[in-house]
């Protein structure tokens, strides 16, 4: 089953502001939300995952900030 990532939990992965990431959805540079219910959307790991890994690493050592910042193993790495 695929991961979805809330909007708190975006926030503190990507380290943007909400108003960063709806212009940015808006421009189609970063993965759009999917519809939960009504009232709530959230993001799908693997495509925030994929967006991170397309931009330049820091500090050059390609880590990746799903990995570090998340506290649930991304959908790679799951069972």
């Amino acid at each position: 089953m695929e991961r979805i990532l809330r909007r708190p939990a975006l926030l503190e992965i990507t380290g943007l502001s909400a108003a960063t990431i709806y212009r940015w959805i808006e421009q189609g540079t970063f993965p759009r939300p999917v519809q939960l219910g009504p009232n709530s959307v959230g993001w799908r790991a693997s495509e925030v995952e994929a967006w991170i890994e397309s931009r330049e690493p820091i500090g050059g050592n390609g880590a990746s900030l799903l990995s570090s910042a998340c506290p649930v193993k991304p959908a790679s790495e799951a069972q």
